[in-house]
């Protein structure tokens, strides 16, 4: 026969139970919703990537003919490729030399009185 005191020990488990099983049920459900994502970045990804092969595709003639264009330029003044690739790199060094500024210092507090 049950006692008063074995009740409140059933009533903790029959909840640890449920917990369990919607745990178990959660679960299940966050694994099928990730593998549709997953799916769905795949398949976006492979859009992305098809379009920009089509463009790369489509515009790679001109990007050809600018090219020699350029290498002529360079050729015929080299003093200022050379400027110019100089500024390039200038502008790329800072940007990852911003990047790794040191972060500000934490506002002081006030003290209360």
């Amino acid at each position: 026969m049950l006692q008063r005191s074995d009740l409140p020990d059933i009533d903790i488990e029959r909840q640890l139970n449920a917990l369990a099983k919607e745990v178990g049920r959660l679960r299940k459900s966050a694994a099928t919703r990730g593998s549709a994502l997953y799916e769905d970045a795949g398949d976006t990804l492979s859009d992305y990537y098809g379009g920009l092969s089509d463009f790369v595709a489509s515009n790679l003639p001109r990007l050809r003919k600018r090219a020699k264009a350029f290498e002529a330029t360079a050729s015929n003044h080299p003093a200022v490729a050379a400027a110019v690739g100089l500024v390039v790199i200038g502008l790329v060094a800072s940007l990852f030399w911003k990047g790794r500024a040191e972060p500000e210092p934490a506002p002081r507090r006030r003290r209360s009185r």
